[in-house]
C-alpha cells in the first residue's frame, strides 16, 4: 500500500514538473508568438508593423526613463519567454545591455538602431559614445523601420507578406509626419528656434529641423547637473532672449526650475513652455501615447510656446 502511494506521488510530481516546464516556454504551438520591446516607443512601432496574431509586449511603460531602468526578476522572465526581443541599442538601455547580450546567443534579438551607419549618428565624444535618441529624426526612423520590417518578415515567414505591407504603410505615415513637421516649423523664425530641455535628448531633432538645442543634463539622465551647468544655462537663456524652456515627461523638473528662478533673479522672465515627451510615450489612449502622436504633440507644444 505504501509503495503504491509512493508511486502515485512520484507520478503527480512528474506531471506538475512537466506542466511548470511547459508554462515557461515561449511558444508551445498553441500560443501566439511574442515580440517584446524594451521601450514604449518601440512597442508602438511594433504594433503598427505586426499583425494581431503576434503578441507585442513592452518592458517600460509611459513616462519610464530607459537610462535609469533596471530589469526586475519579472522582466528577466519576460525576456526569456519572448520569441523575439527588440531594443533601441546605442546604450540607451545601458543597464540591460549584459542581459540582452546573453539572450542574443539563444534567440532573436534585434537592435533597432543597427541599420544606421556611424556617419549618421551624433558623436558625443572621442571615446565613441553616441546619442541614442535617434527617433527624433523621422528620416532615421524610416531606415530603421525598413530593416526591422525585413527582419520580422524573415522571422515570421507565414506572416511575411502581411508584415511587409504593414511596414510599408507605416513608413509612408512616418514620411507624411516628417513633411508635416517641416511645414509647422517653417512658421517659426529661425532666430526663435532655440530648444531648452531637461536633458540632451533632442539633438537629432535639432539637426533634422534646424533648432539650436541645449539640455541642462547630459545625454543620459544618469548624469546630474551642477551649479555651473545651471549658471551657464541661465546666461545662455538671457543672452539669447529665450521665451520658454521645456520639461520632460520622464525627467525630474527640479533642476530646470532652478534655471527659471536664476533667470528671474537676473530680471529675465522665462516660462515653462510645456511638457515634452522624450524617452517615453504618454499614457495609452492619448494622442501622445503613440510614436507619431508624440512627435506631433511635441511640435505643437514647441511652436505654441516659442511663437
Amino acid at each position: 500500500m505504501n509503495l503504491k502511494l509512493s508511486l502515485i506521488k512520484l507520478l503527480c510530481l512528474a506531471i506538475i514538473n512537466v506542466s511548470l516546464f511547459s508554462g515557461c516556454t515561449s511558444n508551445n504551438g498553441n500560443e501566439r508568438p511574442t515580440v517584446l520591446a524594451t521601450t514604449s516607443i518601440l512597442g508602438d512601432i511594433l504594433r503598427n508593423i505586426l499583425p494581431e496574431q503576434i503578441t507585442v509586449d513592452q518592458l517600460m511603460g509611459p513616462g519610464v526613463d530607459p537610462h535609469l531602468y533596471k530589469a526586475s526578476q519579472g522582466d528577466v522572465q519576460s525576456l526569456s519567454r519572448a520569441d523575439v526581443i527588440v531594443y533601441n541599442g546605442l546604450h540607451l538601455e545601458g543597464k540591460m545591455s549584459e542581459i540582452l547580450e546573453r539572450l542574443s546567443r539563444t534567440k532573436e534579438v534585434i537592435a533597432f538602431a543597427d541599420p544606421l551607419p556611424a556617419s549618421l549618428l551624433r558623436s558625443l565624444d572621442s571615446g565613441g559614445v553616441v546619442d541614442p535618441h535617434i527617433w527624433f529624426d523621422l528620416e532615421l526612423s524610416v531606415r530603421c523601420v525598413e530593416q526591422l520590417t525585413a527582419d520580422l518578415s524573415k522571422i515570421f515567414p507565414d506572416r511575411g507578406s502581411v508584415i511587409t505591407e504593414s511596414g510599408k504603410a507605416y513608413i509612408q505615415k512616418l514620411h507624411e509626419t516628417h513633411k508635416w513637421c517641416v511645414s509647422q516649423i517653417n512658421q517659426l523664425p529661425a532666430d526663435d528656434r532655440i530648444l531648452i530641455t531637461s536633458h540632451d535628448a533632442f539633438g537629432y531633432f535639432g539637426d533634422a529641423y534646424d533648432f539650436r538645442v541645449r539640455g541642462l543634463q547630459g545625454i543620459s539622465t544618469l548624469s546630474e547637473s551642477g551649479l555651473k551647468d545651471v549658471t551657464n544655462m541661465v546666461n545662455f537663456i538671457i543672452d539669447h532672449k529665450v521665451k520658454a524652456v521645456f520639461v520632460e515627461n520622464s525627467v525630474p523638473q527640479k533642476a530646470l526650475r532652478s534655471v527659471i528662478e536664476g533667470c528671474r533673479r537676473k530680471g529675465h522672465e522665462v516660462n515653462i513652455g510645456g511638457e515634452l515627451f522624450s524617452d517615453a510615450l504618454g499614457e495609452e489612449r492619448t494622442p501622445e501615447g503613440t510614436y507619431v502622436g508624440m512627435i506631433r504633440y511635441n511640435i505643437g507644444t514647441i511652436i505654441n510656446a516659442l511663437q
